[in-house]
């Protein structure tokens, strides 16, 4: 099963991605057939706030799989088929932590086990699972994905 068609089967279906130029804003790298993505936030630019405090354990779960989705997004954009890509190497997920807040792990597993969902054992990735006190615009969750290309 193709990673198109796998999304396809969970209800998914991938943003498209207007207006984004990896050229200027190096959003995006190729390099040595791996593919460099700079942060994904979420899709839904209203949700602001620190996870522990604005939102739980499993919203921000939620949030970082669908940070993964627009990385999955950009992915497809560039590339135009996702099927090129051989696996996951490295997924970095940043959590915008309430102070004290320690489950930053089990938020990122939103986005890994959406990777590990789309790819099968392509899936399984190095990861860090970082809090910081602030992200970009108040978001909750940022993903980024470094990915292993086909030939």
């Amino acid at each position: 099963m193709t990673p198109e068609e796998k999304l396809k089967e969970l209800g998914i279906e991938l943003p498209e991605m207007k207006g984004f130029h990896p050229a200027v804003e190096l959003g995006v790298l190729t390099s040595n057939n791996m593919l460099y993505l700079s942060g994904s936030t979420p899709g839904d630019k209203s949700l602001k706030g620190r996870v522990g405090d604005v939102y739980t354990t499993e919203q921000g779960y939620d949030i970082a799989r669908d940070c993964a989705t627009q990385q999955l997004a950009i992915a497809k954009s560039i590339l135009g088929d996702l099927s090129k890509i051989r696996r996951v190497v490295k997924l970095l997920g940043m959590v915008n932590a309430a102070p004290g807040y320690g489950e930053t792990t089990q938020v990122i597993h939103g986005a890994s086990e959406f990777y590990h969902e789309v790819f099968g054992d392509k899936g399984k990735h190095a990861r860090s699972a970082v809090g910081l006190q602030a992200l970009p615009n108040e978001v909750p969750v940022e993903i980024e994905t470094i990915f292993e290309l086909e030939g």
